[in-house]
């Protein structure tokens, strides 16, 4: 394996493949074959832009033999920076199809992060755009050339400048190399809110699961059309099963940069969209929206996931859409849990499912490691085919985010009902030590939503001389004439506890977001920090 990844032990990997999870074929193929069996079908739209499979199949073997052209070969690493523009999709099946290992920056990343990831993954080249959004992309491209000298390709997809036309990376080669379905296929980016992002290594074998088993569990086929609105440089749009495993089933994938109800809605009737993956603060602006319009979405099926949806917002999201509603729980890193469309609504409104596998392996642990009984909290550690062992050149950070015998800390608090369905209860680090007593913050998120005036809420921590840390909450209001006195009576009423009754209320237009959808805690505690005027 590739150095510096860190692989399954040996008797895991030969079960893995024996109970048929593992297929030992690369994905780049299997995409392709995909392309070829379904040929006259729409594979891609994107605006005006319209994609069969044919279309993808002959862009992405043309684009596969010009990177061999170049040297970009089996396990060489290829940042990629691209929106939800059928480029992308193009480039990931060629780089796939040679065995080069796409590390996959999101469009807002900027000097920081993408010299970053080009410098730790050891990147030979970086594919990007011109411009997008007001962002020109090739003065980006000037500081990584400047700062990592290794990266000796940049790729431009549209006006290149000096840069290297994406289309000009041509070739009819068809002798492609072979590709060890072991190695790794992608980098992923931890989806952490604080410090520079950690490379997940997804071999071929374990995100081509990732791919069959998200689009089994939710029923894809090729009559599906999938709507991808998150970007699909992150885990959720692209492989659960997103674009690639909607490619993977014969479906049609539809990208699209905008999440605006006025915007998405016209493209999901449109299209025929019938799935599509929202994070819980999308979900709520498209209930709003809905609301507004009386816009219907009974044939969608909304996959939520990715920061905690309160049961309130998924009870009302469902009555307003009209949709079919799929609460999952996931990670770059792997393990993935999930509510069946079979379940009674109270599990789907409340829980975030079952694991997605029956080689899953979960355990709730207290601070020692032990496993707690059903019902009690804990740290969830999880283990099994599509999780990975470690990230990408990080022994140390492995050494603290996995236990002895692989199981990864995921770092959420939960418990596990006897059912079997799993509550996430927040993270070990979001919780605010208030004078000795801990403040859970989704908690008190959760009661803060159920006011009627409160569109939205996120809870900080403050460093504090006295009590050590003050709870702020941020919130977004309906009514903006509201007093915030009345808030903290409210919660008084709700019989919240004395100390978990926020110190401070800050009314704001919008919470901020990462560029993976959660709220941007960081962002807001610095808000916070900073002295009232």
């Amino acid at each position: 394996m590739l150095e510096g990844c860190v692989p399954w032990p040996d008797e895991f990997a030969a079960r893995y493949r024996e109970d048929g999870y593992w297929l030992g074929r690369p994905l780049g193929e299997l995409l392709h074959e995909a392309c070829v069996r379904h040929a006259d079908r729409v594979a891609l739209v994107s605006g005006e832009r319209r994609m069969r499979y044919r279309d993808l199949a002959e862009a992405s073997t043309r684009l596969a033999g010009g990177l061999l052209d170049l040297g970009v070969g089996p396990l060489d690493r290829v940042v990629v920076q691209l929106p939800n523009v059928p480029e992308f999709v193009v480039v990931m099946l060629a780089l796939l199809r040679v065995g080069a290992i796409p590390v996959l920056a999101l469009p807002g990343h900027r000097k920081v992060e993408v010299t970053h990831l080009c410098a730790r993954s050891g990147a030979i080249a970086y594919v990007t755009m011109d411009q997008f959004q007001g962002f020109d992309y090739r003065e980006l491209a000037r500081t990584v050339r400047e700062e990592v000298p290794a990266v000796r390709h940049v790729l431009v997809a549209g006006d290149a400048a000096e840069f290297t036309a994406l289309d000009s990376v041509v070739s009819g080669r068809t002798d492609f190399p072979r590709v060890d379905p072991a190695e790794p296929a992608l980098f992923l980016l931890s989806g952490g809110t604080t410090g520079l992002p950690k490379l997940i290594p997804r071999t071929h074998d374990d995100y081509a699961f990732n791919l069959r088993a998200t689009a089994r569990a939710l029923g894809v086929s090729a009559a599906d059309v999938y709507l991808a609105v998150n970007p699909v440089a992150h885990t959720a749009a692209l492989g659960c099963p997103g674009v690639l495993g909607t490619l993977l089933a014969g479906g049609k994938a539809v990208l699209t940069t905008s999440v605006r109800p006025e915007e998405v809605f016209p493209l999901i009737r449109r299209e025929g969209v019938t799935l599509t993956t929202l994070v819980p603060p999308l979900v709520r602006l498209w209930t709003d929206g809905a609301e507004r319009t009386g816009t219907d979405l009974s044939g969608v099926t909304l996959q939520v996931g990715s920061a905690k949806f309160d049961p309130e917002q998924a009870r009302r999201a469902q009555e307003v859409l009209r949709c079919r509603l799929s609460h999952w729980f996931g990670m770059g890193e792997g393990m993935m849990t999930h509510t069946r469309f079979g379940d009674p609504r109270e599990v789907i409104l409340s829980t975030v499912g079952r694991p997605l596998c029956e080689a899953d392996e979960i355990v709730v642990a207290d601070e020692s490691g032990a496993p707690v009984p059903d019902g009690q909290e804990g740290e969830l550690l999880v283990r099994g085919p599509y999780t990975v062992r470690g990230y990408y050149r990080a022994p140390e950070m492995n050494a603290r985010a996995f236990t002895p015998d692989g199981f990864f800390r995921t770092g959420d608090v939960a418990r596990r009902r006897p059912d079997g369905n799993i509550v996430i209860v927040g993270r070990i680090t979001d919780v605010v030590n208030r004078a000795g007593e801990k403040v859970p913050t989704e908690e008190v998120e959760e009661h803060l939503r159920t006011h009627p005036a409160v569109r939205d809420a996120a809870v900080v921590g403050v460093e504090d001389p006295i009590l050590g840390e003050r709870s702020y909450a941020f919130v977004v209001l309906r009514d903006t004439e509201l007093k915030l006195s009345s808030i903290k009576a409210y919660l008084r009423e709700r019989g919240l506890a004395t100390y978990k009754i926020p110190d401070r209320l800050i009314p704001v237009d919008a919470l901020p977001h990462t560029a993976v959808g959660k709220v941007d805690k960081a962002a807001l505690r610095q808000s916070a920090a900073k002295p009232v005027s």
